[in-house]
C-alpha cells in the first residue's frame, strides 16, 4: 500500500501528463507520506462523458484524489502537508484552472482491513516479523 486514484475531467490527458501525475504523486507518498515505493499505486481516471459542476455551474476540468492509507501511519502535519502537495501538483499538470474546491481525501484502514496480493496488511506485517 499506498493505493491513489486521482479522477479528472476535462480535455483528455496527454500521456506526459498522465506520466507527471503518476510520478510526482509516488515522490509525494515515498517523501512527504515516508511510504516505501514498493506498493505505491496510482491509477489516474479520466471521465470523458457527464460533467462536473461546482456551485451548480459546470467547470471545464476539475479533479479528484483519494488516497488509502494504513491506520495511524502518518500525522495531521504530514497528511496537511501532503494534500497542499497534492494541489500543487494538480495545478502544475493540469492548469491553473483547477479550483479550490477539488477535493484530496485520505481514507485509512486498519491493517486487517485491506492488503495486496492476497494478504491483508497486518498479515504482511507478521509474516515479516516472524522471517
Amino acid at each position: 500500500m499506498p493505493f491513489i486514484r486521482i479522477t479528472v475531467i476535462g480535455p483528455t490527458l496527454t500521456l506526459d501528463q498522465i506520466h507527471r501525475l503518476q510520478e510526482g504523486t509516488t515522490d509525494l507518498m515515498t517523501g512527504t507520506m515516508r511510504k516505501p515505493i514498493e506498493g505505491t499505486s496510482v491509477l489516474v481516471e479520466q471521465i470523458h462523458q457527464g460533467g462536473w459542476s461546482i456551485a451548480r455551474a459546470q467547470v471545464p476540468i476539475a479533479a479528484q484524489v483519494e488516497v488509502t492509507i494504513g491506520l495511524g501511519t502518518n500525522t495531521p502535519d504530514e497528511k496537511a502537508r501532503f494534500m497542499t502537495e497534492m494541489m500543487a501538483l494538480l495545478r502544475t499538470v493540469l492548469g491553473r484552472e483547477v479550483r479550490e474546491e477539488t477535493y484530496i481525501t485520505i481514507r485509512e484502514f486498519s491493517h486487517d482491513s485491506y492488503g495486496r496480493g492476497g494478504l491483508t496488511r497486518a498479515e504482511r506485517d507478521q509474516r515479516r516479523t516472524a522471517a
